[in-house]
């Protein structure tokens, strides 16, 4: 159930989804004797839209959770394993193409190939079924051990996890295929965005892991603060670090997190 409400709450809590409605609501109201709320409506949504568009909004949402967990150090120990979370491919057009369709997560992916080499020692445990609602007779670990394969990974070293729809049970799965002994170090593989929330799930299963974030969208600095061309690509991270403060909200509602805001 919480996988079901979680995905139709993920479409109506996307900002330029609720700017589109209201302009939308805004102009069709315009041809009705409710002109005035229609104009008040169309220019909120419009005004949202643009601010969203070209102003460092998505900046100051993104940055702190972005910032929140820095990469370990180069000459750390060497993990035992490392986990990386799906999300980084459209597993559809991956399976219909026969290749791999990579997003703009794609680094989960690569980054877990890089680590594989430095660390060959380590198992790579890749987890991530289909986040589809009406099911699918594929998943994204398919796409990701196949990927991995190509790569020149031991297909020995890999570890498939293909139920999981949510982060909380990438997580609760994970903890069950990798079976983690006392004292082993485990390496989290996903994007800096969702890192944190990430980090307080496995705190919560009791599979703590030290946090390697990937896929920035941001350049680290509070002073990024220019006006930015590219609209869709602004809108895009409004749409991510929305999706990510109000899931860490939920998630801790729901006890899926040890805390509203993980730190290190």
């Amino acid at each position: 159930m919480f996988f079901l409400v979680s995905k139709i709450v993920e479409f109506f809590i996307n900002p330029a989804h609720i700017a589109l409605l209201l302009a939308a609501t805004g102009v069709a109201m315009l041809f009705t004797r409710f002109a005035k709320t229609g104009r008040t409506l169309a220019t909120a949504g419009t005004l949202a839209l643009l601010v969203m568009s070209f102003s460092p909004l998505a900046i100051y949402l993104a940055l702190p959770l972005e910032n929140r967990f820095a990469r370990p150090a180069a000459d750390m120990p060497a993990p035992d394993g490392i986990i990386v979370l799906g999300g980084a491919f459209d597993e559809s057009i991956s399976m219909a193409r026969g290749g791999v369709a990579f997003n703009d997560s794609a680094e989960r992916l690569t980054a877990a190939v890089e680590l594989s080499r430095r660390y060959p020692q380590a198992r790579i445990l890749f987890s991530g079924g289909s986040a589809s609602l009406r099911g699918a007779s594929y998943s994204e670990a398919q796409v990701a051990g196949r990927f991995l394969e190509q790569m020149g990974v031991d297909p020995q070293r890999i570890i498939l996890e293909d139920k999981s729809r949510n982060t909380y049970e990438n997580a609760v799965f994970s903890r069950k295929l990798a079976a983690p002994q006392p004292g082993e170090r485990w390496l989290l593989v996903t994007s800096a965005m969702h890192m944190p929330r990430s980090v307080g799930i496995f705190r919560r299963v009791d599979f703590p892991a030290i946090p390697y974030p990937v896929a920035y969208h941001t350049r680290g600095s509070w002073m990024d603060i220019s006006l930015h061309k590219n609209a869709a690509d602004m809108l895009r991270v409004i749409d991510l670090a929305a999706h990510e403060w109000v899931g860490l909200l939920a998630y801790r509602l729901t006890d899926k997190t040890d805390a509203l805001f993980p730190a290190p």
